[in-house]
């Protein structure tokens, strides 16, 4: 696995596909880049996706959190983010995020606002942050300790590959039938996820938290004019469609999509939807 430097540390990072377009995969919280690998095949031609794990994630490196987890920052997610396209040579690119991916690519669009185009938002965590109590955090911390707490609070993720009874509280997680492929690659992408950082599990939450309470992001969104597309999952109990709504309204060039029947991770739960809207947003642009 190739690993890019971005400042004192080292990103791990993939591509697929090859052409003058070329697109920056930013994941969400406890995830990785091989969030996108089903869907990747499926992307058109004259696409370049590159996918960057983010500090404390897939294959880079794992710093020491701060005790306040500011080196596991929003914003310093961006500037790792930048540093690596810089390292790679990509001067200009479009973003496709998910999840948390989403407020650390608007701080990317405001500091080096020339040098993205389009961005394609699957279940954002918009700029205004989100909130998260003690307890919440708990979980976080919890989670950490417990593989089987892991995997029942994942699954919820990624709700349309499971029995929906089976996500009921005190069950065990029991897929569908007839979705290997998507099994495969959840059981793969969990337990990368017991692998990542406490800069990550605690310090995604409490920064969220702060985005939230500084309201900086949130009071720039008008200054964010790159046409986005945002997908929200009408399954999805993550992301607050509120604050989708209040994203769309204040940006000036962004349009909310609702998808029935999916949860909070198309890229997982129904690659080949996720790689058709992907695909109608990207393709046959000319750079």
């Amino acid at each position: 696995m190739p690993w890019v430097q971005a400042g004192e540390i080292q990103l791990g990072w993939r591509e697929w596909g090859e052409g003058e377009v070329t697109i920056v995969f930013i994941h969400g919280n406890l995830a990785s880049k091989d969030w996108i690998e089903l869907a990747a095949p499926l992307f058109p031609r004259g696409l370049r996706v590159v996918g960057i794990d983010w500090r404390g994630c897939g294959d880079s490196d794992r710093p020491i959190a701060a005790p306040d987890y500011s080196n596991y920052s929003m914003q310093q997610h961006a500037q790792d983010m930048l540093a690596a396209l810089d390292a790679l040579d990509v001067r200009f690119c479009h973003l496709a995020t998910h999840s948390t991916g989403g407020v650390i690519a608007a701080w990317m669009l405001l500091m080096q606002p020339e040098r993205f185009g389009r961005v394609f938002a699957l279940d954002p965590v918009t700029p205004l942050g989100m909130s998260f109590n003690a307890d919440q955090i708990g979980l976080f911390r919890a989670m950490m300790a417990s593989k089987e707490l892991t995997r029942a609070v994942m699954a919820t993720a990624a709700s349309s590959l499971f029995v929906p009874d089976s996500l009921a509280p005190n069950t065990i997680p029991q897929f569908r039938d007839g979705i290997a492929d998507m099994q495969a690659l959840f059981e793969r992408i969990l337990q990368q996820t017991f692998a990542v950082s406490e800069g990550v599990w605690i310090g995604t939450p409490v920064n969220l938290t702060r985005e939230r309470e500084s309201g900086e992001l949130g009071r720039r969104m008008r200054e964010l004019r790159h046409p986005h597309l945002a997908l929200w999952g009408e399954s999805d109990g993550w992301i607050p469609p509120d604050d989708l709504r209040t994203m769309a309204a204040a940006m000036p060039d962004c349009r909310l999509v609702v998808v029935p029947g999916v949860g909070h991770s198309m890229n997982l739960e129904v690659p080949a939807l996720y790689a058709g809207y992907f695909g109608a947003w990207f393709g046959g642009l000319a750079r």
